[in-house]
């Protein structure tokens, strides 16, 4: 509603024939709680503006009188019927088109329009995850069609205007299974201790250009997405793995800055312009790793300069308050029949921090080159990434949090404080969940027209110009500064079309984010299968009124401790100290505890994993 500036809301009653994600109409009205003070506004769903569904995944199941389908997002909470099976067995997943629905009295019908196969196979499952988040490998005919036009190589027009740095120095570094190579390094040294980084990144614009088929189904789709065992790409392979990618020893067009950068990390001078680059080498992060040590000398000089300058962009961010959240992640070994028989949890390497602070000062590089933009009586239009300042109250209830295991946090500190905390728990048995929950406290980053900075970073200026092979708002970056290098460019006609394009962008990695989250789930799900029964050293990863979330050391997997599992007492939830507590026995359990835990339970099809105390 125009004008309302705050989040309303909705019952689970009030929401009418409303679905998840759908963009609806809603009457708000006034809460009052017990002392007559207004609460949280609440409201009723009146009409749906527009179904962000019409198509749904779910099980189907036998009713009472009817074939249903019950969907796999809980937050679907409507069973949809289905006059027939169309092929499919009971207990099949399968992919319903919803009927028009419009009576909240009667449940959504549907038709069952393609059977994934048997509920609780991991092949199934993750396909099934792309269904329900709406995502699509395959793309228009159109689309494919001009993603084939192009020439295999760069041609001689597609060169005038550039910089050839055909003869400089470039390298790519990429995780080793890697088909995408969209940036490149160079570095070259500089009078008085200064060094020119080059950060090179595959000219995505050259190809898509605005409102061509190519460009609307890259903003349709707003990434690409990372599933466990698959690449859902934002755009077609033809440009993805081959035209845009940053091979070695062929040539490819690009969009490189020059930083000209001192001593203590500071850049001193810049240039952006387009090029052309052919790369001497592509390198795996673990092979740069085994340079870094000593272990290796191909490109060795070039290696260990872009080493030693990361190790002091890396300080110099960390003096000026940059938040350096070291997220674990977990990595899948297959056997040949595609079942998961490994987690392994990944290593953060010199490797990848030496690639991250060189994208992360082109970034800010190129947000500063167009924010800070003077004698000019219009603000330049951009695509920025933004972080805003957490909620104080979110800061005070993490600050209560971390005194009870034991640390303390000044929340008047600002970033400088978080990053303190982070340094003194690295290495602790609560490292990773304090991390989570001081993530939980921040604002999420999103993309934005309006600069308002990057508090995480500590950078004023930021923006995603690095990954446009994979990121529809790193292309339309490029698009921007070839706008602006010509001139004012078109600016009001910018202006209209960011806001809709960083609403887009920032939903779209919100859907990749849970997708890829999903599709984690389902392989751990599955290699737990085989260790019904065993016992695991874990930690409370999550408080609630209805149990603990808890997770195994090392593995990070994820399951849940209900609160009628729990020996021998009656449990109380304390939601401001993140704890559950025994009304009789007074044990507590609380966000960050180490745990013994015993796997009781597995429901592959809803992927759900249930464990037990052991006492």
């Amino acid at each position: 509603m125009e004008g309302l500036a705050e989040d309303i809301q909705i019952r689970e009653g009030s929401t009418g024939t409303a679905l998840h994600g759908d963009i609806v109409e809603v009457a708000p009205f006034a809460r009052r709680d017990r002392k007559g003070r207004n609460a949280r506004t609440e409201g009723e769903v009146i009409r749906v503006v527009k179904r962000n569904l019409t198509r749904i995944v779910g099980t189907l199941r036998q009713g009472r009188h009817f074939l249903v389908v019950v969907p796999d997002d809980q937050r679907i909470p409507r069973d949809i019927y289905v006059a027939e099976a169309g092929g499919a067995t009971q207990g099949d997943k399968v992919v319903v088109e919803l009927f028009p629905w419009d009576d909240p009295q009667q449940n959504p019908e549907g038709k069952i329009v393609e059977v994934l196969g048997e509920a609780g196979e991991p092949r199934v499952e993750v396909r099934s995850v792309a269904h329900s988040f709406g995502l699509a490998k395959d793309f228009p005919t159109e689309v494919m069609r001009e993603a084939k036009s192009f020439p295999d190589t760069p041609q001689t027009e597609d060169l005038i205007g550039r910089i050839d740095c055909r003869s400089l120095e470039c390298v790519t570094i990429d995780p080793d299974d890697a088909k995408d190579f969209d940036d490149a390094l160079s570095i070259e040294e500089l009078a008085d201790g200064m060094v020119r980084l080059g950060v090179h990144i595959a000219d995505v614009s050259h190809y898509v250009r605005e409102t061509t088929p190519l460009d609307r189904e890259a903003f349709e789709r707003g990434t690409s997405v990372y599933l466990v065992n698959e690449v859902v790409p934002m755009l077609p392979e033809r440009l993805s793995n081959d035209l845009c990618s940053l091979k070695p020893g062929v040539d490819r067009l690009t969009f490189s800055v020059f930083m000209d950068v001192s001593s203590n990390g500071k850049v001193e001078n810049y240039s952006i312009a387009k090029s052309v680059i052919r790369s001497a080498r592509r390198f795996a992060y673990e092979e740069v790793q085994r340079i870094i040590e000593g272990n290796g000398k191909e490109r060795a000089r070039l290696i260990h300069a872009l080493y030693s300058l990361s190790k002091v962009l890396l300080a110099r961010r960390r003096r000026n308050g940059s938040i350096d959240f070291d997220t674990p992640e977990a990595k899948f070994r297959f056997d040949d029949a595609g079942l998961p028989v490994e987690i392994i949890k990944k290593t953060r390497l010199d490797a990848h921090r030496l690639v991250e602070e060189c994208m992360l000062l082109a970034n800010k590089t190129v947000a500063k080159h167009i924010g800070q933009q003077k004698n000019r009586t219009t603000i330049l239009p951009f695509v920025y990434r933004v972080h805003d300042v957490p909620d104080p109250g979110r800061l005070k209830d993490l600050a209560v949090f971390v005194k009870g295991c034991g640390y303390a946090l000044d929340v008047d500190g600002g970033s400088k404080s978080l990053q303190k905390l982070l340094d003194k728990v690295k290495g602790s048995e609560v490292e990773n969940v304090i991390s989570e929950v001081a993530l939980r406290s921040m604002a999420k980053a999103v993309y934005s027209e309006k600069n308002m900075g990057h508090y995480g970073l500590a950078f004023k200026y930021y923006t995603h110009f690095t990954s446009p092979i994979r990121r529809y708002p790193d292309l339309v970056v490029h698009r921007l500064l070839e706008e602006y290098a010509k001139g004012a460019g078109r600016i009001t006609d910018m202006k209209n079309l960011l806001p809709d394009i960083c609403r887009q962008s920032s939903e779209r990695e919100r859907v990749a984010q849970e997708a890829e989250r999903a599709s984690i789930k389902v392989m751990q799900v599955e290699y737990m299968k085989r260790h019904l029964g065993d016992e695991f050293e874990a930690v409370v990863a999550g408080v609630t009124n209805f149990g603990l979330f808890v997770e195994i050391n090392d593995l990070l997997v994820e399951g849940m401790i209900r609160v009628r599992d729990l020996p021998d007492d009656y449990y109380l939830f304390d939601e401001k100290r993140f704890t559950l507590r025994g009304r009789s026995t007074g044990r507590e359990f609380r966000l960050g505890d180490p745990i013994r835990v015993q796997l009781a339970s597995i429901k592959p099809a809803e992927r759900q994993i249930d464990f037990r105390v052991v006492r």
